[in-house]
């Protein structure tokens, strides 16, 4: 019997707080096969950021834990790449410098300094940033920046992708130019990725699986909606098809009836 490719069983964690121990998340259970393209999606509070940070380990669970490959999550580790809201690369450096840094973080030792020079051009390209390679953080746009953040993480050849709102800061045109390049990825890599989104849209255009959250205190997997939309998939194709608004429906009813009900 195959095992999954990342697993969290009965994952809670608790945070200390004036008034005593606050219960973040209770009883998280997910199972995720290699390749999958997983969103995250909930209201503000519900504990989404928390999950990503425990699977990335950032966090440790108060209960329960994370397989991934058969090994438990303890820290954090180049398998486990994370692209924030917040690009987070170094101002100082250029584009190509950011993608070096993880570069030599990960492959020093097993890469040749040419192995590693073209993986990072590889993976510049695979962003459409080559012609950027030279220039720094302050001379380029925002979504730009994201896309370097997103071929650093890719440069480390992570197992898992884990994306926090990537596009959450970005103009609505921008976005759409970024969901469909990070869709023509995972189609060429088949990279598993775990994405929070406060977007419906984005989450039933990008993924195979949406995970809704119940609201906080004690958030837990409120239920899963599988997305069976062929691949590839366009944008403006789906915007007509009925099953996409469905599921779409499906996400908004539940968000809704969590906002009315919180406590249900």
């Amino acid at each position: 019997m195959s095992h999954p490719h990342l697993e969290l069983t009965n994952v809670g964690i608790d945070f200390p707080t004036e008034k005593g121990l606050f219960c973040a998340l209770q009883n998280v259970n997910l199972k995720i096969d290699k390749g999958e393209f997983v969103s995250l999606i909930g209201h503000s509070g519900c504990g989404k950021s928390t999950v990503l940070n425990i699977v990335a380990g950032l966090h440790q669970a108060t209960a329960g834990g994370v397989i991934l490959d058969g090994r438990e999550v303890t820290e954090p580790g180049p398998e486990r790449a994370v692209v924030f809201q917040n690009h987070s690369l170094l101002p100082w450096l250029s584009c190509y410098e950011n993608v070096e840094l993880a570069v030599h973080q990960v492959f020093k030792g097993s890469k040749s300094r040419q192995e590693m020079r073209d993986w990072i051009d590889h993976n510049l390209a695979l962003v459409q940033m080559t012609h950027a390679r030279d220039k720094r953080p302050g001379e380029i746009s925002g979504g730009m920046k994201q896309r370097i953040g997103i071929a650093r993480a890719l440069a480390m050849q992570p197992k898992v992708l884990l994306m926090d709102e990537p596009f959450g800061a970005l103009d609505a045109l921008t976005r759409a130019h970024l969901q469909d390049s990070l869709m023509e990825i995972h189609a060429e890599l088949g990279n598993t990725v775990i994405m929070i989104t406060h977007d419906v849209d984005e989450a039933v255009l990008l993924s195979d699986r949406i995970v809704m959250m119940s609201n906080g205190p004690a958030a837990t997997v409120g239920d899963i909606l599988k997305v069976e939309l062929e691949r590839p998939r366009e944008r403006m194709a789906l915007a007509h098809a009925s099953q996409y608004h469905a599921y779409r429906a499906a996400v908004l009813e539940f968000l809704y009836q969590r906002q009315q009900r919180p406590a249900a």
